[in-house]
């Protein structure tokens, strides 16, 4: 391997190791345990696992430890744990790291299963939240203090693409020795530097844009050995939210392409919210790339330029209306996930937010009318020419 090599490159030969077949494509090991050759090397292993060691896959896989160590070049982090799902991913790294009397500062936009974690599973074991509105540095300069532990936000807020400051947070954070959590889904691997910009742990949902083809359920935690084997991996061996080795191996073929597939969506993404934005069947159209954007320059530093692969088109007329465009679409499917070679339609308020209360969606700006629209990679001339045949059947 060499450290000089550009992130195609990484994506695929990056912790490639191979049998004794010398296979091209990455072996799955489907197995829970392991082997030892003696009772005192089964000991010994207990006691300290080397590099290229398992005990159980609860622990770790020679699969599962391939994508680990593969996301984790792309990332730019020395380590990662790979879970079985985005939420055990993100459960797992609030969870080991706060105990009762712990004070975390959380941005107040958060998908509904990332509020439900902050706001009732931690706060019912004596954790102290905090919200904010995370673009406001001033309210995380008010509201972290000596006593906080960690700090926790989306770089890119569902659904209504709110872009934070990942670089002026971690400054404020690791002013009180805070621990940077931060959910990078929106941002992507791909578009995203950050570690490099100050998160401490970074959280990805595998099923969106690693996977990228609708297969698989997984998630992943990025950033130093100390915080992933030292916090994260004892917690997250000993409760079971280990990703599976047949995963490890879906998500490792998605890694292969995900360089391509992002910038593609992303390209995509960019026409079409440069299509509609000012079209007079919609609010609003909002999109990161967008030099309307409240943070367009934010994402200029933080993100290359690139708004990421997913736009919101926030329909005049409300549910009945926005129910009707995505009946009318023929190209995008309905469904709740993002990041796939699919596009899919999502109406937030109704589904992913929908436990939210009415204040609250107001106050995120998730309206009755916002439809979140998740670029797949459809050509985007065919996506713009649905589109438009959607909202004229919706308004008619």
């Amino acid at each position: 391997m060499s450290d000089n090599w550009k992130s195609r490159t990484k994506l695929v030969h990056g912790g490639t190791r191979r049998s004794q077949y010398n296979e091209v494509s990455e072996s799955i090991f489907l197995t829970q345990g392991f082997v030892y050759d003696t009772a005192e090397q089964a000991e010994a292993r207990f006691v300290e696992i080397g590099e290229d060691e398992f005990i159980y896959a609860r622990y770790g896989n020679p699969t599962v430890a391939m994508f680990e160590k593969r996301i984790a070049m792309l990332e730019g982090a020395e380590d990662a744990f790979a879970t079985a799902s985005g939420m055990a991913a993100v459960s797992g790294a609030l969870t080991s790291l706060l105990k009762a009397g712990d004070h975390i500062v959380s941005a107040k936009a958060l998908f509904g299963s990332c509020l439900y974690i902050v706001e009732s599973i931690l706060a019912r074991y004596g954790v102290e939240v905090t919200f904010v509105d995370g673009t406001d540095l001033d309210q995380w300069r008010a509201a972290v203090g000596p006593g906080t532990k960690a700090v926790f936000f989306e770089s890119m807020s569902n659904p209504t693409l709110e872009v934070i400051d990942v670089a002026a947070v971690a400054e404020i954070a690791h002013a009180v020795d805070a621990v940077v959590v931060v959910d990078n889904v929106f941002s992507t691997p791909v578009f995203s530097d950050a570690i490099a910009q100050g998160a401490d742990l970074v959280i990805y949902s595998a099923t969106k844009h690693i996977d990228g083809q609708g297969r698989a359920l997984g998630g992943v935690i990025l950033g130093s050995k100390e915080l992933i084997r030292g916090t994260v991996e004892p917690y997250m061996k000993h409760t079971g939210g280990a990703m599976s080795p047949f995963t490890a191996w879906v998500m490792l073929k998605g890694l292969e392409t995900i360089d391509l597939r992002v910038k593609a969506q992303a390209e995509s993404a960019l026409k079409i919210a440069t299509h509609f934005e000012g079209h007079p069947a919609l609010e609003r159209t909002i999109y990161p790339g967008l030099e309307s954007h409240a943070q367009h320059a934010l994402v200029q530093n933080q993100l290359g330029g690139k708004g990421g692969t997913v736009l919101s088109l926030d329909l005049k007329g409300g549910k009945e209306v926005a129910f009707k465009f995505c009946n009318a679409l023929t190209i995008p499917v309905i469904s709740n996930n993002l990041g796939d070679a699919k596009s899919i339609a999502t109406h937030p308020a109704t589904t992913t937010h929908q436990r939210l209360s009415d204040e609250q969606k107001d106050d995120l700006g998730i309206t009755p009318g916002l439809v979140r629209f998740s670029v797949g990679l459809e050509d985007a001339d065919d996506l713009i020419a649905d589109l438009t045949q959607a909202l004229e059947a919706a308004q008619a």
